[in-house]
């Protein structure tokens, strides 16, 4: 069979009915034409969307080798179990209520950009558990956004929390909290939505890709997480009256290397996918924009923060020194202050947004350091401060053009194309300060609650020896050039299996005591059909059968 056979206008010349008349085969030729357009349009758009998803999920494999990198060897199986759970407790949550309260009753994309509904709503409340929903593909894309924003405070947190803690803020932060800042911003029914008939000034928060909805509600939490968590133990120390910093550098720096590479990758998917309909005209031309800044701005962070370090560096030590460490974070720094404009700029905007995100990652991180809160991956400045910087750069570098077709109902533009016009800058100081704020009301009583509960902070002894051998059991060698304390080590080890053993053998205890008292109550029950409660023990005095079973366990022991 020929491939010509194969084609819509042969199909729709077949499926011609021979009764009607020349204009009535006509109408339904372009009718069937028609329709096959739609069905191919809506099958490349699905496409589309579930490779964007793909390499986007693909950035969890990144996050897990930056994590890995950045910590000591005895807390490598501990950090990367962390970072499955993140994925593993944003699929849940995002399943079950986060998808309904971030784009239930809403229609997005396409049909979401024409500024119609004038509803607005702090919450979707339908397609609860994927009920109703059609779409799959862009459910599946979404999650892949709630995973990006739980996982970046798994790194804050490394080497010093426990398991529980981590599934419960990976599903609270999915299910809830940053469902919320979705609605609220990129649906046609959110208060801050430039999608609705009645935007926040006229125009809204414009956040194409979310440096804002994404990066600055992960930053927020990551940083109230750390404060709430307390830094390492030895990372902050005084010594006569003098602040002591200590380094702890992880134990692979290729595996950083790795992961920030795997990182840009995933991040095409991560803008370029944010168009969510790449048959439409407009959108393919803010995708191929999008994807060539989000190149840009990276680049430019990451020669910014390397060279901005050397000079530091040979300013304070007298010789220049490049970090690869500070280049990378630069260059994720780059990579999280475009995500919120990369599709509205030009391509000199993105590498001026880029550039002052390298500068600004180095003085968060100062500055982190300066208030004691210990980050192991520095997760806070790349995502916290860049994401603001890259929320605040819309309103300073948006065009006019670009902003028409992806909000054809916004006239505004960026402050630099119209000095006498700061609404959009001002929208976006709005929506940075809704976002810090209901993260913070939300997730600071909740890392407080667990705080409180003691189910967020490792043990100390647990943290000294490693969280590997701790909670996995690992007999793998340490790493003694990255241990706390090289010559100490082996002591803590030691003292922690002795009290692992204690603790077995109390386990142990208990686990007979319980079986004596079923023993009994069930030796009790066969003899007379009531229940005692009560006995004697040895003396004659009455006692309840707990007694007795602790009695006689601990006279045969």
């Amino acid at each position: 069979m020929s491939a010509s056979s194969h084609s819509t206008y042969d199909v729709c010349l077949q499926s011609l009915s021979a009764n009607l008349t020349a204009d009535e085969q006509q109408t339904q030729m372009l009718r069937c034409i028609s329709n096959t357009i739609d069905e191919t349009r809506s099958g490349v758009d699905a496409f589309y969307l579930i490779y964007a998803a793909s390499l986007v999920f693909f950035m969890q494999a990144g996050f897990a080798m930056v994590c890995a990198g950045s910590v000591r060897l005895k807390n490598l199986q501990n950090t990367m179990l962390k970072n499955l759970l993140d994925a593993c407790g944003a699929a849940l949550g995002f399943y079950t209520v986060g998808y309904a309260f971030a784009w239930g009753s809403t229609d997005p994309g396409a049909n979401g950009n024409d500024g119609t509904n004038d509803q607005l709503t702090f919450a979707g409340l339908s397609n609860f558990f994927l009920s109703d929903l059609d779409r799959k593909a862009f459910w599946l894309f979404q999650f892949s956004f709630a995973a990006t924003s739980a996982t970046i405070v798994a790194g804050a947190l490394a080497e010093r929390s426990q398991m529980l803690a981590y599934l419960l803020y990976s599903t609270m932060l999915t299910a809830f909290v940053y469902p919320i800042v979705v609605h609220s911003i990129w649906t046609d029914a959110g208060f801050l939505s430039s999608f609705t008939a009645n935007p926040l000034l006229g125009i809204g928060v414009i956040d194409y890709a979310g440096s804002l909805v994404v990066h600055v509600t992960g930053g927020q939490t990551a940083l109230i997480a750390a404060y709430v968590l307390g830094a390492r133990k030895g990372r902050f120390n005084e010594v006569d009256g003098r602040r002591i910093v200590r380094d702890f550098p992880g134990h692979s720096i290729a595996l950083k290397m790795l992961g920030v590479f795997i990182l840009w990758f995933g991040w095409y998917g991560f803008n370029a996918g944010s168009v969510y309909y790449i048959t439409i005209k407009s959108n393919s031309v803010l995708a191929q924009n999008a994807l060539v800044n989000t190149t840009l701005s990276a680049a430019a962070g990451c020669i910014s923060a390397l060279l901005a370090k050397a000079w530091l560096s040979e300013r304070i030590t007298g010789e220049a020194t490049f970090s690869l460490t500070d280049a990378l974070w630069g260059c994720l720094s780059g990579l999280v202050s475009v995500t919120g404009g990369c599709a509205v700029m030009r391509s000199w905007s993105s590498i001026v947004v880029g550039l002052i995100s390298g500068l600004i990652y180095l003085w968060g991180s100062s500055v982190l350091v300066k208030l004691r809160v210990d980050d192991a991956v520095d997760a806070i400045p790349i995502h916290l401060c860049s994401g603001v910087w890259g929320a605040l750069s819309v309103g300073l570098f948006a065009v006019p053009e670009y902003l028409q077709l992806l909000h054809p109902g916004v006239t505004a533009a960026g402050w630099f194309y119209n000095v006498n016009d700061g609404r959009l800058l001002a929208c976006q100081v709005i929506g940075v300060l809704f976002v810090i704020g209901w993260v913070t009301v939300l997730m600071l009583p909740f890392f407080g609650l667990l705080h409180y509960l003691g189910w967020l902070r490792a043990d100390g002894l647990d943290e000294i020896v490693g969280l590997d051998i701790s909670y996995h059991g690992s007999s793998m060698p340490v790493d003694y050039n990255t241990a706390d304390d090289n010559g100490s080590h082996d002591q803590y080890v030691a003292e922690h299996r002795q009290r692992r053993q204690q603790q077995r053998e109390e386990n142990q205890k208990r686990g007979t005591l319980r079986r004596r008292m079923l023993f009994l109550d069930l030796s009790s029950s066969k003899s007379d059909h009531r229940r005692p409660t009560r006995q004697q023990d040895g003396g004659g005095n009455i006692i309840g059968i707990e007694e007795a079973a602790t009695e006689m366990f601990y006279s045969e022991n």
